[in-house]
């Protein structure tokens, strides 16, 4: 006979690596924030070097940058928020299954925008 879930290591060991694969996001969204960011100024330096009377703008990769590096760190909050909840629930038996993740929607809801946004920008600024 089954234990119940709240009895059930494996179901705590997969809201873990439910958590861990959140964390993994957020730290991705993070380090290709940075690398955006830093793409603009090694734009710069590579310009100037080669046409020292050239100036080139940066403002576009170090706001989006630090925009995705910002989106990181929300996910990594709302990632140990839903993990505490999630882990309550199951303790308590409360947990419902089927409920969708607001944090997965919102994630991918934004980012399509973000997509489309640079889409836009690449077609139009080429």
């Amino acid at each position: 006979m089954d234990k119940p879930a709240e009895q059930d290591p494996r179901i705590y060991f997969a809201a873990e690596r439910t958590f861990l694969a959140w964390i993994r996001t957020g730290l991705g969204l993070m380090g290709v924030g940075f690398a955006v960011s830093r793409f603009g100024l090694f734009l710069r330096e590579f310009t100037a070097t080669q046409h020292p009377a050239a100036q080139i703008s940066t403002t576009h990769s170090l706001i989006t940058g630090v925009a995705l590096v910002a989106l990181g760190v929300i996910v990594n909050i709302a990632a140990v928020i839903s993990h505490i909840r999630i882990t309550r629930e199951l303790a308590t038996g409360t947990w419902q299954p089927g409920r969708i993740s607001r944090t997965a929607v919102a994630l991918a809801l934004t980012l399509a925008i973000a997509g489309i946004g640079m889409a836009f920008y690449l077609i139009h600024f080429r």
